[in-house]
């Protein structure tokens, strides 16, 4: 489902619903046609997301959404209240509202928050449903001063094509693995890179073992699905401020290989493990729309880790295409070892920084919960860029350390290194395994196991997964500057 937006001065007649923004002070607006006795007989207090239905007697419907304190409205705010709108006019057609005329913001931002939130709000996944959403909410209009029209205009016409690139990744993260393979996902990444101005190669398992990457081919070992390493390539016109890789983890689906995971709740998610895969692709698919001036390298890393008489063992020891060597104490511990592959091919193109997003491990989401992400990184200056694209996105991250001496955890009798770490600080020693793919380059790890999904709709997420990171990916993007010299460490967390 998508939405249309406009921007006019004025509410149209054909709108048969209206959200007006109500702060917890202050006058109520009058096009509301209910003052706040009457909101507050509704239970309706102002508070950042709570909805009142006022209908009207020509049955329009009026919607009060709440912005909370007037002093400490924002982007953020007007996010969460127009994805609490779009749930309250789910069931109308066309929506007119003044959510993007707000003081203290300037229009454009404006727009772009209340576009996201409006769009990510109303998100449902209906593909394999006999009613796919019929009676929905189709239009949206803006109203705003002559002044601030155009400014509008652009701010919403930026956050739908970010919000829209969200869903996708939504969309394909909610996807049950029998729908999605990785030679679908290959498929659907070449279709949208002819679409949105991409370059693409795609490398099966035959080309996977020429170029010497055996984490890709160790997990494949026990799925009958082949893998595909998708290779996107984003050019911009005129001069590119810079060269960025990015790294997703696609397990398409994982049940731990022989270290199989138990059979509850969490192991019908794993058709999410290929989140990362999911928000990379989203992410390149609106850089040439965003008119974004940095050149930007992508390795989708797509692979089962099923178990099987041929799957991969313990004990065994794979070689990366880096030429380290791993051995494998835990075959559920795959993530890791396809993006060390991934990490190695960015470095050889030759990126001055580099990102990679996976639904790494279950220690992020003990020590973090759902709401908010790990990040590691190897430089200080680099990942305070990408933390502060995160703040503007409103997608939590926190600094987790790479402590130096527990790289000794990773020590092999056999290999130059284990796939695991021991019982503790499993994120931590996840990172430092990833480390050793990345040589000098500056790089950030964004572990999302506990934000890929969402339990139900709450703010700008819907029940199902997040797509958490696209936003904060499209941020970092647009705001982008080369890494100074070094800076590293694990730095102070956050």
């Amino acid at each position: 489902m998508s939405l249309a937006f406009t921007i006019a001065r004025a509410n149209p007649r054909s709108a048969d619903t209206v959200g007006v923004g109500v702060f917890t002070e202050g006058p109520v607006p009058r096009g509301l046609g209910a003052n706040r006795s009457a909101l507050g007989a509704l239970g309706f207090e102002g508070k950042v997301g709570q909805t009142a239905r006022v209908p009207a007697p020509n049955g329009a419907l009026a919607i009060a959404v709440g912005l909370g304190d007037r002093s400490q409205v924002s982007a953020a705010v007007l996010r969460v209240a127009a994805a609490a709108l779009s749930r309250a006019a789910a069931k109308r057609t066309h929506l007119a509202t003044g959510l993007a005329e707000i003081d203290g913001i300037d229009a454009r931002t404006a727009a772009q928050a209340v576009a996201e939130g409006l769009v990510l709000g109303s998100y449902r996944y209906a593909e394999l449903k006999a009613d796919k959403g019929a009676g929905t909410l189709e239009t949206v209009t803006l109203t705003t001063s002559a002044a601030t029209m155009a400014a509008a205009e652009a701010g919403a016409q930026r956050g739908a094509a970010i919000a829209g690139a969200v869903t996708m990744a939504r969309d394909l993260a909610n996807t049950p693995p029998s729908h999605l393979t990785a030679c679908d996902l290959a498929d659907k990444a070449t279709t949208l890179a002819a679409a949105t101005g991409l370059e693409v190669t795609v490398y099966d398992e035959h080309a996977l073992a020429e170029m010497g990457c055996g984490g890709m081919i160790g997990v494949n070992k026990g799925s009958t699905e082949p893998p595909r390493l998708i290779k996107l390539h984003y050019v911009p016109r005129g001069t590119a401020r810079g060269h960025l890789g990015l790294v997703g983890k696609g397990v398409m689906y994982d049940s731990g290989g022989i270290s199989l995971k138990p059979s509850d709740g969490m192991h019908a998610m794993m058709k999410m493990d290929m989140s990362g895969a999911a928000i990379v692709l989203a992410t390149m698919s609106v850089l040439k729309a965003l008119r974004v001036k940095v050149e930007v390298t992508a390795y989708l890393c797509c692979t089962d880790n099923m178990p099987s008489g041929s799957a991969m063992k313990l004990g065994d020891v794979l070689t990366i295409r880096n030429g380290k060597t791993v051995e494998i104490l835990n075959t559920d511990a795959e993530g890791r070892l396809v993006l060390a592959d991934g990490l190695s091919l960015a470095v050889e193109d030759g990126v001055e920084a580099m990102c990679d997003i996976a639904t790494l491990t279950g220690a992020v989401m003990g020590a973090l919960g759902q709401k908010i992400a790990g990040v590691l990184s190897n430089d200080d200056g680099w990942v305070g860029q990408v933390m502060a694209a995160s703040e503007r996105a409103d997608e939590k991250l926190w600094r987790l350390p790479l402590p130096p001496e527990y790289r000794k955890l990773l020590d092999s009798q056999v290999a130059d290194m284990k796939n695991v770490g021991g019982p503790y600080g499993g994120a931590l020693t996840a990172g430092l395994f990833l480390q050793e793919f990345v040589g000098e380059v500056p790089w950030a790890h964004l572990d999302i196991a506990g934000t890929m999904n969402s339990d139900g709709d709450e703010g700008w997420l819907s029940k199902g997964a997040t797509a958490f990171g696209v936003r904060t990916f499209v941020e970092l993007l647009d705001r982008y500057e080369p890494p100074k010299p070094a800076s590293n460490g694990s730095g102070p967390r956050r």
